[in-house]
């Protein structure tokens, strides 16, 4: 505790530029499968090279995953994962290379055959990319759309080749694969646009490969199809209407009006002649770009059609979408059968064989009969009713009850997800978080060290929330969100460094009794663990990787690197209240000084990654124990005897001590100021706050005769006497309760 000065004001302060923030993402027990609905899916068919099928799926949990199939029992064998945010739709471009789009605003190239490995990150779309589109017979070209109006044509081979060395510095993905595991190729770069609608191929010479860009919407798109060679383009979207582009220059050739809401998905017969489109107005539509017009209309669904998959011959296709049901549909009778139901809504559909995969907004993935080879069969079965042209029979038809029974009642095989965290609560230590899943499972998590504590079952969350309250005050040093399906936990600097605990209640051995241990530096220390760990292992660089001579600029940043890795703050031990797990290990997002977000398991980290990749005040604070300037670290409050009570004053001012300081250490003050009786003058000097007690209040063991004599004393806030573990920020906040410095009086403690 110190005095606190009568006098002075504190300077004014210029705001810093918003730093960077890092992101940690806490997985469940078993990380190899989806916590987050299913976006996308695709199916690489066994082929002469491999006689192995694998599908692959998209999630809102920002990972992609590969699944292979034992005896039709599905197996992770590998996690995609580089996106920061939603998965939104994900395409094979040939046998080795999958395409994905997201959120984030990024297209990402993998090696589909890989244990993960992102090939290439494109940065070129100004908002969330929706959707994509891959010319079967044409690899190499493939489409990107999204919420910003932007309608990309990609050369992937072109994308993928590597630029010469002058470009390197401009380029996205580092060496070091922060932007994609192992990732080492550049990025595309971004650029200005003309207004013109006939668009010719540009290509920036400092930023290497640019794309074609077919531009003309004014809205945002949500549907993109190509036809097999990639000579035609349809995109569809909030306009309501179908543009028809060529993909090679990216002109536009036709507009096709026709739906009176959304259109959310687009399929394409291989010739590039007929179209069929699903809307939000619950329509689909069959077109003819030959003569560009709409040939049938079908009302199967009752809301939005999300989802579409046609048999080769273009003559059956499959729909689904908001009304959470699957129909299959003869584009020539008109006629449809209901194949199966769903709980969730169906997001995208994926044929494989003789039945279909099905994703939907939740976690799992199911795969049904649908007699790909021979639709006939389905209707053979009955309870197929004819598709009107009007949507608003078809409503009717379903408010009378008179929708026909399923075709078949259990899929052939599911891949089961993780339920998706739909309710949290931060409890007021501010290390542990309640949450609560879709399936209504409650689990408590340790944050500091990313596990779940206890897993409570299927019980009220209110209830359990009530139960667990503390009567505590820490300060908010990080913030939470679930849009991923789990737990991502945000530190910004430099609010994440304002909460402190002292190291016996985090029980923490052989430190001082006042030993304070900073909650957000300790996390990032145990985060970046086994990053440390390689880093110290790897061997100092003595030249570039060319062989090239280093730069002063480069040899200054090497010299700092290596003062940085000797330094005591980094040999540190990751105390065990921060410990994450190497089984199922969080994921880090974040970003540094050259490209854009990533995102990486912790045990992932090669050792190599720098500045470049982490926020330099995460490196500063985990290296070199640097933390920012911290506000409100310190409380201000007043110490008198009880009214009405005979015992001494020892302090007239106000005094200031840290935050978490305990009231048995306010006793200890005053009990040695009773004993002692210091002159109160003696405790300012100048006018200036002074330590009123050193150490942990009590004076050296052996010289203090007066301890046998210690009077028993108690402190009061409002009238009510206060616990000895309680902190001065607890008794402000839950005693207190007002805006005003805190007034804490003392008495000899009444015998009870």
């Amino acid at each position: 505790m110190h005095r606190v000065a009568s006098s002075g004001s504190n300077g004014g302060s210029v705001r810093a530029r918003k730093e960077k923030k890092l992101t940690y993402v806490l997985n469940d027990a078993n990380d190899t499968q989806h916590c987050a609905g299913v976006n996308c899916l695709d199916v690489l068919k066994s082929s002469v090279s491999s006689d192995q099928s694998f599908l692959f799926t998209g999630s809102r949990d920002g990972t992609l995953k590969r699944w292979s199939f034992d005896e039709d029992a599905p197996l992770c064998s590998a996690t995609f994962e580089s996106h920061v945010d939603w998965v939104n739709d994900a395409a094979l471009a040939g046998d080795s290379t999958l395409v994905s789009c997201s959120s984030d605003t990024t297209v990402k190239t993998w090696d589909s055959l890989s244990d993960g490995v992102c090939t290439r990150t494109l940065r070129q779309h100004s908002d969330y990319v929706i959707c994509l589109a891959v010319a079967a017979q044409n690899c190499n070209v493939v489409a990107s759309g999204g919420l910003g109006g932007e309608v990309f044509i990609w050369d992937i081979e072109a994308a993928l080749s590597p630029v010469t060395k002058a470009n390197d510095s401009m380029e996205d993905s580092s060496s070091n694969g922060a932007n994609g595991i192992g990732s080492s190729q550049p990025v595309a770069s971004l650029r200005n646009v003309g207004s013109s609608n006939n668009i010719s191929v540009q290509s920036s010479p400092s930023h290497g490969y640019a794309p074609t860009v077919a531009k003309g919407h004014k809205e945002s798109v949500y549907a993109l199809a190509m036809n097999d060679t990639g000579t035609t383009l349809v995109s569809g979207g909030t306009e309501k209407v179908l543009r028809v582009w060529d993909p090679r220059t990216g002109s536009k050739s036709m507009k096709l009006r026709g739906h009176t809401d959304n259109v959310r998905v687009l399929l394409l017969d291989s010739t590039g002649r007929f179209c069929l489109s699903g809307s939000s107005d619950s329509m689909i539509r069959l077109w003819d770009l030959g003569q560009q017009r709409c040939l049938h209309t079908y009302a199967v669904h009752t809301d939005s059609v999300w989802a579409l998959a046609c048999t080769s011959s273009f003559t059956h296709v499959y729909s689904g979408g908001r009304d959470q049901s699957l129909y299959l549909t003869d584009l020539g009778t008109r006629e449809s059968v209901l194949l199966c139901t769903k709980e969730h809504p169906i997001q995208q559909l994926a044929l494989q064989d003789d039945s279909i995969w099905v994703a939907t907004t939740d976690s799992s993935v199911e795969r049904w009969p649908a007699e790909v080879q021979s639709p006939q069969k389905v209707f053979q079965r009955g309870g197929s009713f004819l598709a009107g042209n009007l949507s608003f029979n078809r409503a009717r038809v379903s408010l009378e009850g008179l929708n026909p029974p399923p075709a078949y009642k259990e899929p052939l095989v599911t891949i089961p997800g993780s339920h998706p965290i739909v309710q949290h609560e931060i409890l007021n230590n501010k290390r542990q978080i309640l949450t609560k899943d879709a399936a209504g499972s409650v689990k408590l998590w340790n944050i500091t060290k990313g596990v779940v504590v206890e897993d409570f079952g299927k019980i009220s969350f209110e209830e359990k929330k009530e139960e667990l309250f503390e009567m505590v005050s820490i300060p908010s040093w990080f913030t939470v969100d679930t849009r991923l399906g789990c737990l991502s936990v945000h530190l910004e600097t430099p609010q994440c460094f304002s909460a402190e605990m002292y190291s016996a209640d985090l029980k923490v051995s052989g430190r001082p009794e006042d030993d304070k241990i900073n909650l957000s530096r300790e996390t990032l220390k145990g985060l970046m663990g086994h990053w440390l760990a390689k880093k110290k292992h790897k061997p100092k660089p003595q030249a570039s990787a060319s062989g090239d001579i280093l730069s002063a600029k480069d040899s200054k940043k090497n010299l700092t690197a290596s003062k940085t890795e000797d330094s005591s703050a980094a040999n540190d031990p990751v105390y065990p209240p921060f410990e994450f797990p190497s089984v199922s290990p969080p994921s880090i997002i974040t970003e540094g000084s050259q490209g854009g977000p990533w995102r990486k398991k912790i045990t992932e980290f090669t050792g190599t990654e720098d500045e470049k990749d982490f926020p330099l005040w995460c490196l500063d604070a985990v290296l070199n124990n640097r933390l920012p300037p911290r506000e409100n670290t310190k409380l201000s409050f007043f110490l008198h005897p009880c009214e009405g009570s005979n015992v001494q004053v020892v302090t007239l001012g106000k005094l200031s001590a840290p935050r978490i300081l305990r009231v048995h250490k306010v006793t200890n003050y005053v009990v040695e100021k009773m004993v002692l009786d210091s002159p109160l003058d003696s405790l300012a000097i100048d006018g200036g706050p002074q330590p009123l007690f050193a150490g942990n209040g009590l004076l050296p063991s052996g010289s203090k005769p007066w301890q046998k004599l210690k009077p028993s004393i108690e402190i009061l806030c409002n009238n009510q006497v206060l616990a000895p573990e309680m902190s001065l920020a607890t008794v402000r906040v839950y005693i207190w309760k007002k805006p005003e410095d805190l007034i804490l009086n003392y008495r000899v403690a009444i015998a009870r």
